[in-house]
């Protein structure tokens, strides 16, 4: 039986992206004409990991990111995430291996600024780490914010 991969590993398998194609008639809909992106897993990361202290970022902020680098109309939202997921994973790999220097996952944000419950710890401790950096975080519903000033 094979080895499951770390997720360290994971972070920097690329499969040979990024990638940049045409979007389909299927995608025009929701992202209208010209090209887009499936960026490679280390590039999500690379963005995470230039976020600040006292900063946060969303998932479409990246991906804005991602298109303007490559030049393109869009960055595809479902691989983007999914990479943002897996870069998160590795951090907190590295943490409990004893490194200092990760990456801050818990400053990325889903869109209007939601905590993403998927990522380590889950919300606990994203609220608890983003307070710790003057934050506010609030709950609406079953949902959790950053509350915007």
């Amino acid at each position: 039986m094979a080895k499951k991969k770390t997720w360290q590993e994971k972070l920097l398998n690329s499969k040979g992206h990024p990638s940049i194609m045409e979007i389909g008639p299927d995608m025009r809909k929701r992202w209208g004409g010209g090209s887009f992106v499936i960026p490679a897993p280390i590039e999500v990361d690379e963005i995470m990991r230039g976020v600040r202290k006292g900063n946060v970022i969303t998932i479409d902020d990246i991906r804005k990111k991602l298109a303007k680098k490559h030049q393109v109309d869009v960055a595809c939202p479902i691989t983007t995430g999914i990479f943002a997921w897996i870069a998160a994973n590795a951090a907190d790999e590295k943490e409990k291996l004893g490194k200092k220097r990760i990456t801050p996952y818990w400053r990325i944000l889903k869109t209007g600024f939601a905590l993403n419950p998927k990522y380590p710890g889950g919300i606990e401790n994203l609220r608890s780490r983003l307070e710790q950096e003057g934050h506010v975080v609030e709950q609406r519903r079953k949902r959790y914010f950053l509350k915007q000033s």
